[in-house]
Protein backbone atom coordinates (compact mmCIF):
# COMPACT_ATOMS: atom_id res chain seq x y z
CA UNK A 1 0.00 0.00 0.00
CA UNK A 2 1.91 3.57 -1.46
CA UNK A 3 1.59 6.25 0.92
CA UNK A 4 -0.83 8.72 -0.40
CA UNK A 5 0.27 12.34 -0.22
CA UNK A 6 -0.86 14.15 2.49
CA UNK A 7 -1.77 11.07 4.47
CA UNK A 8 0.37 10.84 7.78
CA UNK A 9 0.02 7.30 8.43
CA UNK A 10 -0.95 3.72 7.19
CA UNK A 11 -0.80 0.40 7.65
CA UNK A 12 1.77 -2.18 5.87
CA UNK A 13 0.72 -6.11 7.02
CA UNK A 14 0.69 -5.85 10.52
CA UNK A 15 2.88 -3.01 11.00
CA UNK A 16 1.46 0.78 11.06
CA UNK A 17 3.42 3.29 9.46
CA UNK A 18 3.02 6.66 10.58
CA UNK A 19 5.14 10.32 10.42
CA UNK A 20 5.97 13.32 12.83
CA UNK A 21 7.47 16.34 12.79
CA UNK A 22 8.59 18.97 15.28
CA UNK A 23 10.47 21.95 14.07
CA UNK A 24 13.40 20.32 11.65
CA UNK A 25 13.16 16.85 12.63
CA UNK A 26 11.11 13.81 11.03
CA UNK A 27 10.33 11.01 12.77
CA UNK A 28 9.49 7.58 11.15
CA UNK A 29 7.50 5.22 13.24
CA UNK A 30 6.74 1.78 12.82
CA UNK A 31 4.64 0.25 15.45
CA UNK A 32 3.27 -3.50 16.08
CA UNK A 33 1.95 -5.84 18.41
CA UNK A 34 4.71 -6.65 21.03
CA UNK A 35 5.65 -6.29 24.61
CA UNK A 36 6.29 -2.74 24.99
CA UNK A 37 9.68 -1.98 23.41
CA UNK A 38 10.86 1.39 22.25
CA UNK A 39 13.55 1.56 19.86
CA UNK A 40 15.24 4.71 18.31
CA UNK A 41 17.34 4.38 15.55
CA UNK A 42 18.54 1.06 16.59
CA UNK A 43 18.94 1.96 20.19
CA UNK A 44 17.14 1.69 23.10
CA UNK A 45 14.63 4.91 24.42
CA UNK A 46 17.00 5.52 27.20
CA UNK A 47 19.84 5.26 25.69
CA UNK A 48 18.78 7.58 22.35
CA UNK A 49 17.34 9.98 25.05
CA UNK A 50 19.56 10.42 27.48
CA UNK A 51 17.26 13.12 29.46
CA UNK A 52 14.09 12.03 31.24
CA UNK A 53 11.63 15.02 30.02
CA UNK A 54 12.61 13.78 26.03
CA UNK A 55 11.75 9.90 27.21
CA UNK A 56 8.55 11.11 28.97
CA UNK A 57 7.44 13.18 26.16
CA UNK A 58 8.11 10.33 23.70
CA UNK A 59 6.59 7.94 25.77
CA UNK A 60 3.71 9.84 26.74
CA UNK A 61 1.06 9.25 24.14
CA UNK A 62 1.73 5.37 25.17
CA UNK A 63 1.08 5.99 28.86
CA UNK A 64 -2.12 8.61 27.86
CA UNK A 65 -4.02 5.74 26.14
CA UNK A 66 -2.37 2.50 28.71
CA UNK A 67 -0.37 0.90 25.55
CA UNK A 68 2.91 0.94 26.75
CA UNK A 69 2.89 -2.76 27.82
CA UNK A 70 0.82 -3.70 24.34
CA UNK A 71 3.21 -2.46 21.45
CA UNK A 72 6.44 -2.57 20.32
CA UNK A 73 7.48 0.92 18.73
CA UNK A 74 10.52 1.09 15.92
CA UNK A 75 11.53 4.79 15.43
CA UNK A 76 13.68 6.57 12.60
CA UNK A 77 14.17 10.27 13.71
CA UNK A 78 16.36 12.79 11.40
CA UNK A 79 16.84 16.64 12.10
CA UNK A 80 16.98 18.49 14.67
CA UNK A 81 18.07 18.39 18.25
CA UNK A 82 16.93 16.01 20.99
CA UNK A 83 13.74 18.28 21.93
CA UNK A 84 12.73 18.23 18.43
CA UNK A 85 13.21 14.51 17.99
CA UNK A 86 11.11 13.57 21.02
CA UNK A 87 8.82 15.88 19.69
CA UNK A 88 8.56 14.74 16.54
CA UNK A 89 8.37 10.91 17.68
CA UNK A 90 5.56 11.22 20.36
CA UNK A 91 3.42 12.51 17.16
CA UNK A 92 4.72 9.92 15.06
CA UNK A 93 3.46 7.78 17.86
CA UNK A 94 0.05 9.12 18.53
CA UNK A 95 -0.63 9.05 14.80
CA UNK A 96 0.45 5.65 14.56
CA UNK A 97 -2.01 4.67 17.86
CA UNK A 98 -4.98 6.19 15.86
CA UNK A 99 -4.72 3.46 13.00
CA UNK A 100 -4.15 1.07 15.49
CA UNK A 101 -6.92 1.63 17.33
CA UNK A 102 -10.02 3.98 15.84
CA UNK A 103 -11.41 4.61 19.41
CA UNK A 104 -8.22 6.25 20.81
CA UNK A 105 -8.15 9.33 18.42
CA UNK A 106 -10.56 10.83 20.87
CA UNK A 107 -8.19 10.74 24.05
CA UNK A 108 -5.64 11.58 22.05
CA UNK A 109 -7.16 14.51 20.42
CA UNK A 110 -8.44 15.52 24.00
CA UNK A 111 -5.07 15.30 25.44
CA UNK A 112 -3.45 17.50 22.37
CA UNK A 113 -1.25 14.90 21.10
CA UNK A 114 -2.63 15.01 17.48
CA UNK A 115 -1.93 18.41 16.92
CA UNK A 116 1.38 19.24 14.48
CA UNK A 117 3.14 21.85 16.51
CA UNK A 118 3.75 24.79 13.74
CA UNK A 119 6.36 26.90 15.38
CA UNK A 120 9.50 27.09 13.44
CA UNK A 121 12.89 28.94 13.49
CA UNK A 122 11.83 32.72 12.38
CA UNK A 123 14.19 33.47 8.80
CA UNK A 124 16.52 35.55 8.66
CA UNK A 125 15.81 38.84 6.65
CA UNK A 126 18.07 41.01 4.53
CA UNK A 127 19.88 44.29 6.51
CA UNK A 128 19.49 42.50 9.52
CA UNK A 129 22.30 39.86 11.96
CA UNK A 130 19.52 37.91 12.73
CA UNK A 131 15.52 37.42 11.94
CA UNK A 132 14.53 40.63 14.17
CA UNK A 133 18.13 41.89 15.51
CA UNK A 134 19.68 44.71 13.73
CA UNK A 135 23.19 46.07 13.43
CA UNK A 136 24.75 48.17 16.17
CA UNK A 137 24.39 51.69 16.04
CA UNK A 138 27.59 53.76 16.29
CA UNK A 139 27.08 57.60 16.97
CA UNK A 140 30.93 57.89 15.55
Amino acid sequence: MAVEQGVKSSRRGNDIIATGRRKTAVARVRLRQGGGTITVNGRDLAAYFPAIKDRMLVAGALEHVGKQSAVNVDITVDGGGPTGQAGACRLGIARALKVFEAELAEPLRQGGLLTRDGRMKERKKYGLRGARRGTQFSKR
